[in-house]
Parts: structure tokens; sequence; C-alpha cells
């Protein structure tokens, strides 16, 4: 039995007995009288569980405001391994926080779990700092607009947004009403998928381009199913949705093919090995910008077949980085 689960032990006794004596519980644990004493200390001072001590029945009990109420430690069901793993999984929210915010937030949590392992706290803390998420190309977001989307999102309220579309010349900037579906984060960049109510359907707005964005109290958004949110902006390939997808069919050469071929592109794609050794591959996409920029990562290894469009692209592309180097 390791600590934490004798921290729960414990308050489990005292709750279903009322009272219980240091030998009994020193018995039922199986520990030494130092280790009890311990136990008993830090759930106290560090936990804030009222366990008093009753010289009348010579036991410990809750403390007279608990008697007869429910009190249970906060977290306890977790075991050292599973701490270890939770202390683990913020270490890489962490890495995707960018502002801090989501930190800030779930500090008192970190708090209590490092506490929870006692003697093992600074052992934990020393694992997290060996976790490491290394990011690249990444677009910074106001800490103030994500907590407002993410705000907007969990309270399903609307949001009244100032965007900026890029395109040449910086772009252009317009004031939406939009009701929040959910938060995307893609290849290091934070995405609001919402229905606009000014284009009347679905879009995918980056969070960086956002210049303004305020919660709409008492305004609730529009609710769509996760099924035809999905149907509609997760069928292409990357971010880009929107539309009917179109199928690419691409080959890569025996090459590279046995490291390409353990990469997932897309959900929905089909593959298969080619006698030759080469690795064929077949996916939707609807805007073909980010599948361009993907396969051109493998110029000269990888060989686009379908649709003619793409393989004009992706000629194009490759025709024009020639020259440039010319």
């Amino acid at each position: 039995m390791d600590r934490t689960e004798r921290f729960y032990k414990i308050e489990m006794l005292i709750r279903s007995r009322g009272c219980v004596s240091f030998a009994e519980m020193r018995e039922l644990l199986e520990v030494s009288p130092a280790t009890l004493k311990r136990d008993l200390q830090y759930l106290r001072e560090r936990m804030d569980a009222p366990i008093e001590y009753d010289a009348t029945e010579n036991g410990y009990r809750f403390g007279q405001q608990w008697r007869g109420q429910r009190h249970e430690l906060p977290g306890v069901w977790f075991s050292e391994k599973e701490l270890h793993a939770l202390l683990t999984m913020h270490q890489m929210m962490a890495g995707l926080d960018e502002n801090g915010l989501l930190s800030r937030h779930l500090q008192p949590m970190l708090d209590k779990l490092t506490g929870m392992l006692g003697g093992d706290a600074a052992e934990a803390q020393e694992m997290t700092r060996r976790i490491k998420l290394i990011s690249t190309a990444r677009r910074r977001v106001p800490s103030e607009h994500f907590e407002t989307v993410g705000s907007a999102v969990v309270k399903r309220q609307r949001l009244r947004m100032r965007y900026r579309k890029r395109g040449a010349g910086g772009g252009s900037v317009s004031e939406r009403v939009v009701s929040p579906q959910r938060l995307v984060h893609y290849r290091n960049t934070w995405y609001l998928d919402a229905w606009c109510h000014a284009s009347d359907g679905l879009r995918r707005f980056a969070l960086d381009a956002m210049e303004d964005a305020e919660v709409l109290e008492g305004q609730a958004a529009r609710s769509l199913p996760l099924k035809e949110l999905e149907g509609e902006l997760d069928q292409g390939y990357g971010i880009f949705a929107g539309g009917d997808p179109q199928w690419a069919t691409v080959v890569f050469s025996a090459q590279i093919a046995a490291w390409v071929s353990s990469e997932e592109w897309h959900p929905s794609q089909r593959s298969e090995w080619l006698s030759d050794g080469r690795w064929q591959l077949e996916l939707p996409f609807v805007d073909a910008t980010e599948l361009l920029m993907d396969l051109l990562r493998h110029a000269g290894q990888v060989d686009v077949l379908s649709p003619p469009a793409l393989r004009e692209a992706y000629a194009k592309r490759l025709t024009a980085a020639a020259a440039a180097l010319a």
C-alpha cells in the first residue's frame, strides 16, 4: 500500500467508524508507529484534514464541525504512479501554453498534486523538468483574447470580435459576432471553430488574427451537434476546412517510404505498398495550400499523380523554387 492509498484508508476508517484507535489503524495499515504519526501529521497540516485526537475514547475522529458531514481529501484516489502521470501531463500542457494562462489557473492543482507526494515532491518536480516540448513557427496569442475566447466556448455564449483576414497589404479587418463551438490547437497555433452570424456558416478563425474579443453576456451561442461540426470542418487536409473535399494520390520513393508510411497525414487516408517498394497515399483535401507545403518537404522523393490541378500546382512550385536559386 503506497502513501496516497494510506491517506485514503485513514479517511475511510474515520468516516465509517467515527473514532479509530492508533493501534487499530496501525494494524489495518500495516505500518510502523512512526509512519502512522507522520501520515496523521501530514493529513492535518498539508491536506487540511480535520482529524483530532479524542482522549475520552482514545482514538482519532473528525473535528466537531465535521461530524455527521461528508469529508473527502482532494485527489487521494490517485496512486503515486498516477500522480506522476498527471504531473507529466501538466508539463506537456504547459508546453502548449505560450501565454502562461493555463499554468496560472492550474497551478493550485499542481501544488496539491505535488504536495500529495510528500517526500517525493522534489523528485516529481525534477521529473517535469526533464520533459520538454520544442515548437517552431509558433504564432503567439494575446492572453486576454485566449481567455476571453476560452470563456465563451465553455459558457456557450456569443462572442464579438474584430478579426484581421490575412492577405496582401496586411489584409482587411471586419467585426463579427460568432457562436463559439470549440478551440483547436494545430501546429503550435490556436484556432476557434465557430458559427459566423454574418456569413451564416461555420468558419475557422486564427486566434492570433483577433485584434479584439468580447463575450456577449446573456446572449446564448447557437449550438451545433459535434457530428455536424466534424463533417463540415474536419474533412479537408490540415487546418483548411469548408467545401467538398477532393482526393489526392501521391507516391513516395522507396528511399523514404519506410519513414513516411509511419506518418498519419489524414484520419481517412488510404495507402498501399507498390511492388517496387514505393508507397502510395490517397487523402482528401479542400484547399491545396497546406498539402502542397507538406509535399514540398519531400521534393524530389514524391510524385503527385492526381488530381491534375494539384499536380500542376506542385510542378509550378518546384519550377519557381528552382528558378529562384538560378
